[in-house]
C-alpha cells in the first residue's frame, strides 16, 4: 500500500506542532496520520528558525526559467569559444608582425 506525498504549509506545521503540545505527540500523530520522524523535524525547525523555518523548501519547477538557465550556458560555451580563439589568433599576429620586423632589418 503506497502513501501519497502531502505538503503542509507554515502555519498548518505550527498548528500540528501546538496541538502536540497541548493533548500531546502520539494522539496528534495518530489524528493527522503523521510519522515521528516528520513531526520531529519540523519542530527541530521551528525551535531553531520560529515560523520562517517551517516553509517548504520544495523547488517548483518553471519551464521558462529553464530554458532561460539553459540559454545563458550556451551563450556563455560560446563565449569562451570566442575568447580562446580571440586570443589565439591575437597570439599569431602578434609573432607574425614580430617576424615582419626581423625580416625588414
Amino acid at each position: 500500500m503506497s502513501r501519497t506525498r502531502r505538503s503542509f504549509s507554515a502555519s498548518e506545521k505550527l498548528s500540528i506542532i501546538n496541538e502536540a503540545d497541548q493533548i500531546g505527540v502520539s494522539a496528534t500523530l495518530r489524528k493527522h496520520n503523521l510519522s515521528p520522524t516528520v513531526f520531529r523535524r519540523w519542530k527541530e525547525n521551528f525551535n531553531e528558525g520560529g515560523v520562517a523555518n517551517l516553509q517548504s523548501y520544495v523547488k517548483l519547477r518553471n519551464p521558462e526559467l529553464e530554458a532561460l538557465e539553459e540559454q545563458v550556458r550556451l551563450l556563455k560555451n560560446i563565449v569562451a569559444k570566442q575568447q580562446i580563439e580571440l586570443e589565439f589568433k591575437t597570439e599569431l599576429l602578434k609573432k607574425s608582425q614580430f617576424h615582419e620586423q626581423r625580416r625588414s632589418k
